[in-house]
């Protein structure tokens, strides 16, 4: 349980936990008024929350709002599907779970979604949006089990954030039933993956110890004269 969760008088949170507990709603309040300050204030109402201490947990306004709904479902989806939990699975099957439990967290609310991929598609947001999505397909990885540490550490990472965000994309405008072509959309990159993965391995393997990553990607980097 978060700590936010666990203290039920918004009085007693510290802005860290103010920003967590307003979140959802003011999701909720983003697909009639945006992210804006209307949805900060009709969240802080509905919490009993003085408004000029709600601005205070999102000094930076709509991009604020949006990270503290992400970090919401990030604690959510830590909760709802544990390392122990997603052991039992492949690895496919691992990530699937992931960002299907992201989706289901957000249905319902794909105005406040389509509103909030606007936002972060922002130039001035640009920076905050890629560190958002890098967040959170590390801790996707981290749950399912990753600990690499050397370039697939990062490869796997941006991968599964460029797939996430593209699954978004479709899901914001899937009106098939119960979003199957939102699912299948995600199936397939995530065989794409998969093959890529198993590519890879074979190039990298000591079978085939003439192919050096390494050296490749210095030579790219310093072509021989």
């Amino acid at each position: 349980m978060s700590q936010a969760a666990k203290v039920t008088d918004p009085a007693e949170m510290t802005l860290d936990e103010l920003r967590l507990a307003l979140a959802p709603e003011i999701a909720a309040a983003a697909i009639f008024d945006g992210w804006s300050d209307a949805a900060l204030l009709h969240a802080a109402e509905l919490a009993g929350v003085d408004s000029d201490v709600a601005r205070l947990a999102f000094p930076g306004g709509a991009m604020d709002m949006i990270e503290a709904w992400i970090d919401t479902i990030d604690v959510a989806m830590a909760e709802a599907l544990p390392s122990s939990k997603l052991a039992e699975m492949k690895i496919r099957e691992r990530i699937r779970s992931l960002v299907q439990f992201r989706l289901d967290a957000v249905a319902g609310l794909e105005e406040a979604l389509r509103r909030s991929l606007a936002v972060m598609a922002q130039p001035q947001n640009a920076a905050s949006a890629l560190k958002t999505g890098w967040r959170s397909a590390d801790q996707m990885w981290r749950l399912a089990g990753d600990t690499a540490t050397d370039y697939n550490h990062y490869t796997k990472r941006a991968i599964l954030a460029s797939i996430y965000a593209a699954t978004l994309a479709v899901f914001v405008d899937d009106e098939s039933e119960g979003k199957q072509a939102t699912r299948d959309f995600l199936d397939r990159r995530i065989e794409g993956v998969m093959r890529f993965e198993k590519a890879k391995a074979r190039f990298t393997s000591g079978e085939r110890d003439y192919f050096s990553v390494t050296r490749f990607l210095g030579r790219l980097r310093y072509p021989s004269r």
